[in-house]
């Protein structure tokens, strides 16, 4: 399949209605809560006994607590009702809710202007299911990662210029509160207006049956998401990502003001580069994934959430803010630019975390129960924000700073991290193996899509390495249990990538006759299991570069779980530093390193015609003279 742009997406009706839609959606939560909390943070000593800092994690759990009360709800309708129709009802609610706002905004009343932000909370929670459930829809297997980065990078440019629209406007002496309100408004009527556009989205199970218990459904949708391991843990790693960003995004004003000495225009700026951030990271990930689903960005992207929300918590702790400066005087401090670099890099680092994670959940979901899943997903993000705001909220009365709370989510974050890649270490080896061809090496990859995208199926390939399998296992799309020599498969360190992979060891019959029958066992059932199984049918590594005779195991293999050969070849390893090219031993040379290689992939064989001379003539003619 050709390469394509993810930005041609934005040209085509199946995917620009609702992507200008979601986009107007999240800027106008912004613009009305940027502007709420910048009032609170500002004004609150005029119209309330709270604390601004109260008031603040307050207005942070109103919003996040309908995600827990009707996301199950929300996800039923998604699946059960045509998805465009459904978009247009709750734009015509969020009309309705910026209308309740601006009274409030007009009245300077906390009690409304808290109101009409629970009731955003629900336009949210309505909106959520159809957002994401909607893309797979629409979108093709390839173009998923490539629509999920235009969905977050919308998403957070969205809340850039909601963020700056809704500071900038508050801050207009006297009229800032009702020409926010009235801003919020018309942004609500352009939404309305671009989801007419939305194509119509034919519902998934339409015959469901609506449980309006809140509590009994969301029990349901939990014990239903449970039941997929890998797609559990990545709503858990979703979760953690939204309690990592709402302490964040929650305290920013407070941050600007008391520590770094800023005035309302500066909080905005540093949401703004927050923002813009993700936003890059985001748009990021298509190129880095190579339009597939890529989960071994998460891992990358947990570290640089780590590495610099500690860098930010030394780069603000010594600070000694004196008074409240404008933009000019904030970029004045060398020491501020320090800071904003650290935001800036923990937002790209957050796109490389959550964007493969929602196209993980949407790709291995069951499509009749898609909306139903992320509406868990939906759940459990609330649960962790509300989380977010009460812990943040009880440490910061305990006497923690503002630095020192955001020193402890970013090291909390490497515990929340390395927990999660313990319990799925398929995260941790897609990470090392996506490090490995994205450092080591370039990979030029061709006819990868001749393997079967489902199904059981062989690869075969030549063995020059002792990391073939690893750059094959980065760059095909399906998991691939590896049949290999034992002894390859003990090499130090990366015996660890071997066993997460579920690598299959064999040895030859004359040194482990029990050994090999296992391997061709386990090989066997894996294929009958429908997995895809890589054997290098050479039975060793090459000493010389060329192919040694390919070995009849594989007939022994399909002769108890017949399936398609597809041949494939290696090129350009011969010579590397993983290589025996070194007079027979490998890893004794920095030689090769950061060199272009290349992978090719030919037409299946049948299984009856998959003779070793003919795969090893089909690999010989792939690899060619670059070896």
């Amino acid at each position: 399949m050709a390469e394509h742009s993810q930005f041609q997406l934005l040209r085509e009706k199946r995917f620009a209605p609702f992507f200008w839609t979601q986009f107007l959606g999240a800027g106008n939560d912004n613009v009305y809560k940027n502007a709420l909390v910048i009032f609170v943070a500002f004004q609150a000593a005029a119209l309330t006994a709270f604390s601004s800092n109260d008031l603040v994690n307050i207005a942070a759990a109103v919003f996040i607590a309908p995600f827990m009360l009707f996301s199950a709800t929300a996800g039923q309708l998604a699946d059960k009702y045509e998805k465009s129709r459904l978009i247009r009802l709750i734009k015509t609610f969020e009309i309705a809710i910026m209308i309740v706002g601006a009274v409030g905004f007009y009245r300077r009343d906390l009690l409304l202007l808290f109101a009409a932000l629970g009731l955003m909370g629900v336009h949210s929670t309505l909106f959520g299911p159809v957002k994401y459930a909607i893309l797979p829809q629409h979108l093709r297997n390839d173009e998923l990662v490539g629509g999920n980065g235009l969905v977050e990078m919308g998403t957070f440019v969205a809340i850039l210029l909601g963020e700056i629209v809704g500071g900038l406007v508050i801050a207009i002496k006297p009229e800032g509160p009702l020409l926010a309100g009235a801003t919020a408004i018309a942004i609500g009527i352009g939404g309305y207006l671009v989801s007419r556009g939305i194509p119509e989205t034919p519902a998934v199970a339409p015959q469901l049956r609506i449980n309006w218990n809140p509590f009994t459904e969301t029990w349901r949708n939990l014990r239903f998401a449970h039941g997929n391991r890998v797609v559990w843990l990545a709503m858990l790693g979703i979760s953690w990502f939204w309690f990592y960003g709402a302490t964040y995004l929650t305290q920013f004003a407070n941050f600007t003001k008391d520590v770094l000495g800023g005035d309302e225009h500066v909080a905005t700026l540093l949401l703004a580069i927050f923002s813009i951030g993700i936003g890059v990271g985001s748009l990021m990930c298509e190129r880095l994934s190579g339009h597939k689903v890529e989960i071994g960005l998460v891992p990358f992207g947990s570290i640089g959430l780590s590495v610099f929300a500690i860098d930010l918590y030394l780069a603000s702790r010594n600070l000694a803010p004196q008074g409240l400066a404008g933009i000019g005087a904030f970029f004045a401090v060398s020491a501020h630019w320090r800071v904003i670099a650290d935001l800036v890099l923990i937002g790209v680092f957050g796109g490389f975390y959550i964007v493969p994670l929602y196209a993980l959940i949407q790709e291995r979901s069951e499509p009749a129960f898609r909306s139903r899943i992320i509406a868990a997903n939906n759940i459990l993000n609330a649960i962790f924000m509300v989380a977010s705001a009460g812990i943040a909220l009880a440490l910061l009365k305990a006497g923690l700073s503002i630095p020192q709370l955001l020193l402890v989510t970013g090291l909390m974050n490497a515990v929340v991290a390395i927990y999660i890649y313990l319990l799925v270490p398929e995260f941790l080896m897609r990470f090392l193996a996506w490090l490995l061809v994205h450092t080591l090496y370039r990979v030029d990859k061709e006819g990868l899509e001749r393997i079967p995208a489902e199904g059981p199926c062989v690869i075969v390939c030549n063995h020059v390495s002792f990391v073939d399998a690893i750059v094959i296992a980065a760059c095909v799309r399906r998991p691939i249990r590896f049949v290999m020599d034992h002894r390859v498969f003990r090499v130090p360190l990366l015996n660890f990538v071997f066993r997460i992979m579920r690598t299959i060891p064999i040895a030859p019959a004359k040194e482990d006759a029990a050994m090999k029958e296992r391997a061709f066992a386990e090989a066997a059932a894996a294929l009958r299991a429908g997995e895809v199984v890589g054997i290098f049918p050479e039975g060793k590594l090459t000493d010389t570069g060329e192919l040694n005779p390919f070995r009849p195991g594989l007939q022994r293999i399909l002769e108890q779980a017949p399936a398609p050969v597809v041949p494939m070849a290696l090129r350009g390893l011969w010579g590397s530093f993983f290589s025996r090219s070194d007079r027979g031993r490998a890893m004794r040379k920095i030689r090769g390193l950061f060199s272009r290689i290349a992978l090719v992939a030919g037409p299946p064989v049948p299984p009856e015609r998959a003779t070793p001379e003919y795969l090893q003539q089909n690999v010989l003619a792939l690899r060619g003279d670059w070896r």
